[in-house]
């Protein structure tokens, strides 16, 4: 008899997973357009997904949920990503990038209380506190090593319209769209984050107008980011956001930029000080009082 999966394990594969993306953004920016190269990843990861709720013979949503699952990864997936690659590739550092990035677990705890009737615990604040700390910590050298480097309050404000973005996008799995199977809404969510990528590739001049550099670069980052990032990663995400409260879920998130910094240390030999690995252990800390958290009160309807 099969034993089951110890229920860390979801959230580990996750965050291992997420905190790619940070790589596989800065591996692309110089072979190809970031819309171009999103809209490809989406229509692929939604051909998986609707291939896979073919095969399985999975309910599909009723007509009158779909635009709530076409919103949800507009939001999600399409605006968050967009708004989050095109700031890097316009100048903003990754490591701002990563740091507003940890705004959106305490978004998220905020937002949820009148949205979702959530209360968060003062256990759960705290773990928020740390892991946003710890974020911290782990992306201030990046920040100094590229203070001279000026960049526009627009694509400040463009990094957070993804943080927002993604916030919303995860509030909304919350609502009724989270009966319906995953396969089958995750289709959908794709097709949404398509409509997105696509509009701003036709608003740039079309496919033909934008960078794109055929290469073993570009296609391995394409696979990986579609089958990996935006099939496998996501999946994860949305299992974890339905089976538990979305701050709790939404907190795993801190863990990426450290990780990431872990990755491009050794992929790209970046430098690690002793800050940075402080605020890993200040960040997972704070992760762990939110995921071991015993019950999360709700907010009384008043």
């Amino acid at each position: 008899m099969s034993r089951p999966l110890p229920a860390w394990l979801p959230g580990l594969a996750f965050v291992l997973i997420w905190s790619t993306g940070f790589i596989v953004g800065k591996a692309v920016v110089p072979v190809a357009d970031t819309s171009l190269f999103l809209l490809a990843r989406f229509a692929l990861a939604g051909l998986m997904f609707m291939l896979a709720a073919l095969l399985a013979g999975a309910a599909w949503p009723a007509p009158r949920e779909v635009p709530r699952h076409l919103l949800a990864g507009a939001l999600m997936q399409g605006i968050y990503l967009c708004a989050g690659y095109g700031a890097v590739a316009h100048g903003l550092s990754p490591s701002v990038m990563a740091l507003l990035g940890a705004l959106q677990p305490l978004l998220t705890a905020l937002l949820a209380i009148p949205l979702l009737k959530e209360l968060p615990s003062m256990r759960t604040w705290r773990g928020l506190a740390l892991g946003a700390a710890g974020v911290g910590l782990v992306v201030l050298p990046a920040m100094r090593a590229g203070a001279p480097h000026a960049v526009s309050p627009w694509i400040v404000l463009v990094g957070l319209l993804a943080i927002v973005s993604i916030t919303m996008g995860t509030l909304l799995q919350k609502t009724s769209i989270a009966k319906a199977d995953i396969r089958a809404s995750s289709a959908w969510q794709n097709a949404g984050a398509m409509l997105v990528a696509g509009t701003l590739v036709m608003v740039n001049g079309g496919p033909g107008a934008l960078h794109w550099e055929p290469g073993a670069t570009l296609w391995a980052s394409l696979a990986y980011a579609a089958l990996v990032l935006s099939g496998l990663g996501t999946w994860l995400l949305l299992a974890l956001v339905r089976r538990g409260r979305a701050a709790n879920a939404a907190a795993l998130m801190f863990l990426a930029p450290p990780l990431a910094a872990v990755q491009a240390a050794l992929l790209f030999g970046d430098h690690l000080v002793p800050l940075q690995w402080l605020g890993m252990a200040v960040a997972g800390a704070g992760v762990w009082l939110c995921q071991t958290q015993g019950r999360t009160q709700r907010a009384e309807a008043r």
